[in-house]
């Protein structure tokens, strides 16, 4: 008799081993068998386990990007807080902390691998400590010189770091169905981190400091939710075994034109959302010191963070509309408004009018932050169309997995538009006073992206656009 007929009075035998009950998990929160394409494991153990993961990844970089803006915030106020500096050094300062950060995106993209989620997660936000501490310690004496001053800067890039190393690891949490919404949540949740900083930090640095700067603040108050980060990550969070690098990945999708040119694209649209993130506090100051600062009784509140807030909350919008229209189209888009709206700045500066400024940059902001989210969908959909190209015994990497090391790859190299952006600025106002050659440059720039994105991913009868880029 076929064992499924038994009657429930007799003996059953032990089933095989599957879904949940192959779940392992050793000391160190270490968890093998991990499989969310199971269905069963999936909606019986695994959602809830990488919910929690999910959240505390979340909490981890937005801290991360909290620490990575605060010398966008803190640089503008340096002058009035006693400390000589040009405008020059200033940009430099406000910088800096992209170009680390963004270096710093490639090699945390493999620490995920090497350490394991969770002990990563914990080494990421330990790391924090030392830039906030350090830019309380160097902006307490305006004699610090500026050498340390932009060390304290540079330094603020781990939390920029800490996105990749985030990304890289809540991917293999989720099951391929629900990894672009994962993804949205974990990018969405980390850059609302500029925002909170740009909407904080003025207000702790002036609130009963009776008409001074209590500059260190700006880094001291955030030490306690770092360690709660930390706390949380090592008591609820986990390393899954089978989270292994790829860098035969890596360097095939480092072979592939496709990557330079979204990244390129990536530039434009992540680098400008987080390079004005960093520059928005000092061009208000700069064109309309007026405005820089509102009072909120004894506190001053900065408009700045405005900017951040809407085109973070723009970027999963912009992924959503991605699915429904293309990503291609969306990005195109994305330029078009962006190029508009640089060259509507320059031509509305003369005049002076800071709440039309204000409602174009934030027009600006809700754009890129639509373009953050299209351009990062468009990248899975480019490489499985490009491994479809090459046929299965080609090139050694299959699409899927060159896409996985493009997305940690992009994102690391769209982050040097942070500091590009920036110096670009630096360079206007250096040369001419002026920050009108950077903002036509701006819209030059937008203007080749679009039509980089519209050859390369739209153009009528292009494999790619064939393929639903």
């Amino acid at each position: 008799m076929d064992q499924s007929t038994h009657t429930s009075h007799a003996p059953q035998p032990a089933p095989a081993a599957t879904g949940p009950a192959r779940l392992r998990q050793r000391p160190g929160r270490w968890i093998d068998n991990w499989d969310p394409e199971d269905r069963g494991f999936w909606e019986g153990t695994g959602r809830a386990m990488a919910r929690v993961n999910l959240r505390w990844s979340i909490f981890c970089e937005f801290l991360g990007f909290v620490v990575w803006q605060l010398w966008s915030i803190v640089a503008v106020q340096l002058p009035a807080a006693g400390f000589d500096l040009g405008s020059s050094q200033i940009f430099w300062l406000i910088s800096m902390p992209s170009l680390v950060g963004a270096t710093l995106r490639i090699p945390y993209t493999f620490m995920v691998p090497k350490f394991g989620g969770r002990n990563w997660t914990i080494i990421s936000a330990l790391l924090l400590l030392i830039p906030a501490v350090g830019l309380a310690v160097c902006t307490a004496n305006p004699e610090t010189p500026f050498g340390v001053l932009l060390l304290m800067a540079g330094l603020a890039g781990f939390g920029g770091g800490n996105f990749a190393s985030s990304m890289a690891n809540i991917t293999y949490f989720y099951p391929a169905s629900e990894k672009g919404y994962a993804l949205g949540l974990n990018a969405a949740g980390g850059n609302l981190g500029a925002a909170v900083a740009q909407l904080v930090v003025p207000l702790a640095i002036t609130l009963g400091a009776a008409g001074t700067l209590n500059l260190p603040l700006a880094g001291l108050i955030w030490v306690p939710l770092i360690l709660l980060a930390v706390w949380g990550a090592r008591r609820f969070m986990h390393n899954l075994s089978h989270a292994k690098g790829d860098v035969a990945g890596s360097l095939a999708a480092l072979r592939e034109p496709h990557l330079w040119i979204m990244s390129l694209l990536y530039i434009g649209t992540f680098g400008s959302f987080i390079g004005f993130s960093g520059v928005f506090p000092k061009l208000i100051k700069d064109v309309f010191p007026d405005f820089s600062a509102f009072a909120v009784g004894s506190a001053a509140l900065s408009l700045a963070f405005l900017g951040p807030l809407v085109g973070s909350l723009a970027r999963p919008l912009g992924g959503k509309l991605a699915d429904r229209f293309g990503g291609a189209r969306m990005t195109v888009a994305s330029f078009a408004v962006m190029a508009v709206i640089a060259l509507a700045v320059v031509w509305t500066l003369p005049a002076a009018n800071f709440w039309l400024f204000l409602v174009l940059f934030l027009v600006l902001f809700t754009a890129s932050g639509f373009g953050n989210g299209a351009t990062y969908r468009m990248i899975p959909r480019i490489f499985a169309i490009r491994g479809q190209q090459a046929g299965p015994d080609r090139g050694g990497v299959d699409g899927q997995r060159k896409s996985s090391a493009a997305l940690g790859l992009i994102s690391a190299i769209g982050a040097y538009g942070g500091f590009v952006i920036p110096q670009v600025l630096n360079a206007s106002n250096t040369a001419t006073g002026s920050y009108d050659g950077a903002f036509y440059g701006f819209v030059g720039a937008y203007a080749l992206m679009l039509v980089l994105a519209w050859f390369c991913y739209l153009r009528p009868g292009s494999r790619m656009a064939q393929g639903g880029v």
